[in-house]
C-alpha cells in the first residue's frame, strides 16, 4: 500500500482556493490527471496508491468512472467559484494503477466530461498508462476515436526473470504487438522501463534497451528501481532474499541507457526520459517539471495551483464517500511559501534538457556555476549562454547539483 499522506491543512469542503492561487493564472498552463487506483496484481516493487480486487473493501471498481466525474464537475465549478479566468486543459493523463482495466468506454467518457467540464485546446496530449496485456487492437481503436492521442506502455524489462523478481505478469513478446496496435490506431507510444533490479546484470538491461528500441517508440523513459518502505521487495531485500541495488551498477546501467538511445536517435529532455524529437516529450510531465498547474482526479491524487497543493482521500471507499455527498475529495492542503517555491523550481528546473537560467539562481547558485563546470556536471558552453544545463555525469548526480547550487 501507498504511505501516508502528507501533514498539512484542512483542505475546505467547498474546494475554494485562496487569492495566492488566482494571481497570474491566465499565464499558467492547466493540465488534469486521473488517477485509476486498480491492478489486477501488486507488483512487489510498487507503493502506488492501487487495489487489488481482493483489496477493495465497500467500494466497486464499476462505480469509478462516475465517481471520477463528479469530481471533475466539481473541480471545475470550484475553479470557477475561486475566481480562476476559464482555462483549456492541454494535456490530459489517465495514470494508476491500470486505467486500462477499466472499460476503454469510460475512460472515453471520463475524458469527454473533461472536454465539456473545462475544455481541451486543439492537439491536446491525451495520454493513458496501460499493461501490455490490458489492452488489444480493438481497445486502442476505441480509444483513439475517443480523443486520446497517446499510450504508455509498462514494459519494464524484456528478460523474464527480471519481470518475475518485479512481479510483472505479461509475456515480454506482447510489447512489440501492442505497440504495433497502438501505431494502427494512430497513437504515440511511449515505453516504461525499470533497471537494477535485484538480480539484473547489465547485459540483461542492454537486452531491454535493445528490444525497447526495436520496437520503435516515439518516447521512453527509464526509471532506477527504489525499494519502498512497506513493499514486498523491502521485505525480501531486508530478509536477504534479494540483493539491495547496487548504486554503480545503475550508473552504468543509466549510462549505457543514454548511449544506446542516442544512437538510436532518442535525445534526453529529463533526466529518466528520453524522446525521437521534442514533438515526442510528455508535455504533461513536463507541466510538473515547470510547475504549471493541474487538477489531479481520484483517490489519493494531488493537485496543485498557483502554489496550492492538495491531496484526496486516499481510499476509494472514503473517496466515493465524499464525492457522494457533494465535497471536495481533499483532506489536506498546503500553501507553499516563497522559499519553498524557489527550491522546487531548482530542483524541478535542473532536471530538464532546457535547465535553468543561471541569472535567475540565488547570488550562492551563480558562484557555484563555476565549479560544477569544473567537475563535469554543467555543460560549459550552455553556461557561457546563460544557461545551467547538466552533462551525462551531471544527471546521475543531479541532487548533488541542487545542493550546490541551493546552499
Amino acid at each position: 500500500m501507498a504511505g501516508p499522506l502528507p501533514i498539512g491543512d484542512p483542505a475546505p469542503s467547498d474546494g475554494l482556493l485562496p487569492a495566492q492561487a488566482v494571481d497570474g493564472a491566465a499565464e499558467r498552463a492547466l493540465g488534469l490527471y486521473v488517477h485509476v487506483p486498480f491492478c489486477r496484481v501488486r507488483c512487489g516493487y510498487c507503493d502506488f496508491n492501487t487495489y487489488t480486487a481482493t483489496e477493495l473493501r465497500g467500494v466497486a471498481q464499476a462505480d469509478y468512472a462516475a465517481q471520477a466525474i463528479g469530481e471533475l464537475r466539481f473541480g471545475a465549478a470550484a475553479l470557477e467559484a475561486s475566481g480562476l479566468p476559464p482555462r483549456e486543459l492541454g494535456t490530459v493523463f489517465f495514470g494508476g494503477g491500470t486505467p486500462t482495466l477499466l472499460p476503454a468506454a469510460q475512460l472515453v467518457e471520463m475524458l469527454a466530461v473533461a472536454r465539456r467540464e473545462f475544455g481541451i485546446r486543439p492537439g491536446a496530449e491525451v495520454t493513458t498508462e496501460a499493461n501490455p496485456d490490458s489492452v488489444d487492437a480493438a481497445y486502442l481503436a476505441e480509444l483513439r476515436d475517443g480523443g486520446f492521442t497517446r499510450v504508455s506502455f509498462g514494459m519494464q524489462s524484456a528478460v523474464s526473470s527480471v519481470l518475475a523478481t518485479l512481479d510483472r505478469t505479461h509475456d515480454p513478446e506482447r510489447v512489440p504487438l501492442v505497440v504495433a496496435w497502438a501505431r494502427e490506431a494512430g497513437l504515440d507510444v511511449s515505453l516504461d522501463l525499470i533497471y537494477s533490479t535485484p538480480g539484473e546484470r547489465l547485459a540483461d538491461w542492454r537486452t531491454s534497451l535493445e528490444a525497447a528500441i526495436a520496437a520503435s517508440p516515439d518516447h521512453l523513459s527509464a526509471y532506477s528501481l527504489i525499494v519502498e518502505d512497506g513493499t514486498k521487495l523491502a521485505r525480501q531485500v531486508r530478509r536477504g532474499e534479494l540483493a539491495a541495488p547496487d548504486d554503480d551498477l545503475a550508473a552504468d546501467m543509466y549510462e549505457l541507457a543514454d548511449e544506446l538511445l542516442a544512437e538510436a536517435g532518442f535525445g534526453w529532455y529529463e533526466v529518466s526520459n528520453w524522446a525521437r524529437g521534442d514533438e515526442h516529450r510528455s508535455r504533461h510531465n513536463l507541466g510538473y517539471w515547470r510547475g504549471d498547474d493541474w487538477w489531479g482526479v481520484g483517490p489519493g491524487a494531488h493537485s496543485h495551483v498557483g502554489g496550492v497543493r492538495w491531496w484526496n482521500a486516499k481510499h476509494p471507499a472514503a473517496y466515493a464517500d465524499r464525492i457522494a455527498a457533494g465535497v471536495s475529495p481533499a483532506v489536506g492542503r498546503e500553501t507553499l511559501d516563497a522559499a519553498t517555491r524557489e527550491t522546487e523550481r531548482v530542483l524541478l528546473g535542473t532536471r530538464i534538457r532546457e535547465g535553468l537560467e543561471i541569472a535567475t539562481l540565488p547570488e550562492s547558485g551563480r558562484a557555484a556555476v563555476a565549479g560544477l563546470i569544473a567537475d563535469e556536471l554543467v555543460e560549459p558552453k550552455a553556461a557561457l549562454g546563460g544557461r545551467l544545463t547538466l552533462t551525462r555525469r551531471g544527471r546521475l548526480l543531479a541532487d548533488a547539483v541542487v545542493r550546490r547550487l541551493l546552499d
